[in-house]
């Protein structure tokens, strides 16, 4: 496994319970600020094998990124289950759920 795929899953791991973080903000955290799209497919090929709280991660204006409706509907459950508010539109109040850990990059 590639060391930057290694520290992203130890990024998305860390997402507390009731928090999100977008796809940019764990790039950045596990090293490579332009890496967002890797990190989506990190989350679509790993987040089985390695247990990842997929539903924590959403995207840069807090929306809920996925396209197909059953896949909106259990991140919304799963995010709702947790507390995180979820409006109609399937955004989500980043000033309020986002998670800001430690600015130290796991490099």
């Amino acid at each position: 496994m590639l060391p930057f795929t290694q520290r992203v899953i130890e990024v998305i791991k860390a997402i507390p319970e009731g928090y999100v973080m977008t796809y940019g903000q764990i790039a950045e955290i596990a090293g490579s600020t332009r890496a967002a799209r890797q990190v989506v497919r990190i989350l679509h090929s790993l987040s089985k094998i390695h247990n990842l709280p997929w539903h924590r991660v959403v995207n840069a204006k807090g929306e809920i990124a996925i396209h197909d409706q059953e896949g909106r509907f259990l991140q919304e459950l799963h995010l709702s289950s947790e507390g995180v508010q979820v409006n109609a539109e399937g955004k989500i109040d980043l000033d309020i759920y986002r998670y800001l850990p430690e600015k130290e990059p796991l490099i």
